[in-house]
């Protein structure tokens, strides 16, 4: 390993080896001979000061011809040593230089690494929001289907409702109607037995058959009038059902509300995303996601479909039923077939019905 300095008794010496050798002291020839040690710069300064030390002695006795070859010999050292200088300058500049291309390529090549790392990862997130969002919207869609779906069968529900209680309502009416005929009937037979009560005894038989007959279809009715708020009750029941069944999709709908607003965040993102992968080759990873999305979306959505009909085919059973019902409450107005045998086994209590003795 080189020193980190040399004296000037050590230049002596070696400029004296050379010499005893027949080679001439150059400023590298000396460096070598020192083993590579020192500064061309201080061997230089040290080769100077000799020589103004040996012509300042020995001057006076010194020949031309040897002063001629001494300054050429300076005057190639001199030469030498610029070229020496210059050169060293050059290489360690040209040296500089290539470690800071060095160091910039490197930095270039981390930063480009630094870049290339971001951007797939920005691409997976990307694709991770896209298929979030994705499957968010699909959800958010059948929810609304449902809803929609939810909100016209309770609308149908509650037309038929309205129905069935004008109904029930007319049937009230009938059957106030009937009691007011039955009375006004009262009053009339009380008033023929008072004019004329033998009349009334021939007629009596017919009015109690009459009569019979009216109680029959009363009593129809009622059993009508049960059987309408039997299907009332029902009808409200399934009605407090929907009711219910609406409340609870809407207590679902809620969250989708906030992952809606989380969405509108994410999709910010994946705008800004976008906006810095707009060159990136991820995209078509992406496309292959999005296909997927679309694929098992398109699972749930037959899914659904297949779970709407199923729903749709069991409200048109309730829709038939609720036909049915209706077609015996109408076939059941039509008055009942009178009988002969019966009337004669009512004229007792009819009789005891108009007779204020009995």
């Amino acid at each position: 390993m080189a020193r980190a300095g040399i004296y000037k008794s050590e230049v002596v010496r070696a400029r004296d080896n050379l010499l005893a050798m027949g080679r001439y002291p150059s400023i590298d020839a000396i460096r070598g001979e020192l083993g590579n040690t020192g500064s061309k710069g201080t061997i230089h300064r040290y080769l100077k000061e000799i020589e103004e030390e040996e012509g300042g002695s020995t001057g006076p006795h010194v020949a031309v011809s040897e002063a001629i070859q001494d300054l050429s010999a300076r005057l190639a050292e001199r030469l030498h040593q610029e070229a020496d200088q210059r050169l060293a300058a050059l290489t360690d500049k040209h040296k500089a230089e290539i470690a800071a291309l060095n160091d910039a390529m490197a930095a270039l090549r981390n930063e480009s690494e630094s870049f290339r790392g971001q951007a797939e990862r920005q691409a997976l997130e990307l694709a991770a929001e896209k298929m979030a969002h994705t499957e968010t919207l699909a959800t958010l869609q059948e929810e609304r289907i449902v809803r929609a779906q939810m909100t016209q069968r309770i609308q149908d529900m509650e037309g038929q409702l309205a129905k069935d209680e004008a109904y029930r309502v007319s049937l009230e009416e009938k059957h106030q109607h009937a009691r007011e005929a039955l009375e006004h009937f009262r009053t009339a037979a009380k008033e023929q037995r008072e004019l004329d009560q033998r009349q009334f005894e021939q007629q009596i038989q017919f009015l109690q058959g009459e009569l019979r007959a009216a109680k029959e279809t009363v009593n129809a009715k009622q059993q009508e009038l049960i059987r309408s708020h039997q299907d009332n009750a029902r009808l409200s029941s399934e009605q407090a059902h929907l009711r219910s069944e609406l409340h609870r999709l809407e207590s679902e709908i809620r969250p989708l509300r906030t992952a809606r607003e989380h969405l509108a965040v994410s999709e910010l993102k994946n705008q800004q995303l976008e906006e810095h992968l707009a060159q990136s080759a991820a995209r078509v990873d992406e496309v292959v996601v999005e296909n997927q999305s679309c694929t098992e979306n398109l699972k749930d959505a037959n899914q659904a479909k297949l779970r709407l009909e199923t729903e749709l085919t069991a409200a048109k059973a309730v829709l038939a039923s609720q036909e049915q019902i209706l077609q015996r409450l109408t076939v059941n107005q039509t008055p009942a077939t009178k009988s002969s045998g019966q009337r004669k086994e009512s004229a007792e209590n009819q009789e005891s019905l108009f007779d204020p003795e009995k």
